[in-house]
This record gives structure tokens, sequence and C-alpha cells, in this order.
């Protein structure tokens, strides 16, 4: 299981840091990504991590603000966003799949498990 949390409400310009931990399974050799969802529009993915060496990739429109970082002992991933903006309201998601990250993040269907999904309401 997949659990996603950190979600709230901010103003515009806070942070948050967003979690997502396993339960069962333990993320080594594991690819785990945030995708979110804002109203009206379709899913976008933001970044992937490759939980034993860290490596990171982000979609263009995610470099700068966000940064995705993982703490293996706690078997957890997470998506901190800063300088938020109304435009980021949306439902986060994390996903993970078995998946060596060499050359870009896994697609959505090639995830495996996916987290119930956490909100995230920035008000200007």
């Amino acid at each position: 299981q997949l659990q996603a949390s950190g979600g709230g409400l901010v103003q515009a310009g806070g942070s948050l840091r967003l979690s997502c931990a396993t339960s069962g399974f333990t993320l080594d050799g594991h690819t785990t990504g945030w995708f979110r969802r804002a109203p009206g529009k379709e899913r976008e993915g933001i970044s992937c991590i490759s939980v034993s060496d860290g490596r990171t990739y982000y979609a263009d429109s995610a470099k700068g603000r966000f940064t995705i970082s993982r703490d293996n002992a706690k078997n957890t991933v997470y998506l901190q966003v800063n300088s938020l903006k109304s435009e980021d309201t949306a439902v986060y998601y994390c996903a993970t799949a078995r998946y060596r990250l060499e050359y870009r993040c896994p697609r959505a269907y090639e995830y495996t498990y996916w987290g119930q999904g956490t909100l995230v309401t920035v008000s200007s």
C-alpha cells in the first residue's frame, strides 16, 4: 500500500512537503514518482526518483520549485514544493514501480502502485 500525505490549504508563496510512504513492501529497487491532477486538467507528471541511488528527473514545468527526495530508512519519498502558486492547486499522487531509472521517468501506465492522493489548495 502506498500512502500520500502532507497536503492542505496554504497561501500563495508558501511551501509544503508531501510524503509518500509504503506499507507491506520496501521501496528499494523502485522508482517513485509524483503526479498531480488540477481541476479540469489532465494528470501531469512532476518528478521521479530512483530510491536506490537517488537519481532524479523533473518535468520542465517542475524545475526550480519542486524537489523530490527519499529517506530509505523510513521507506518514504518526499516532494518539497516552494513558492506555491494558485495553479499548483491539485490532487497530488505518488506512484511506484520496480523500474530502473535511466533516461526518463516511467510513464503513468508503467507504475505498479498508486497512492490515494493528497489535496493541495493554494489560496491567493
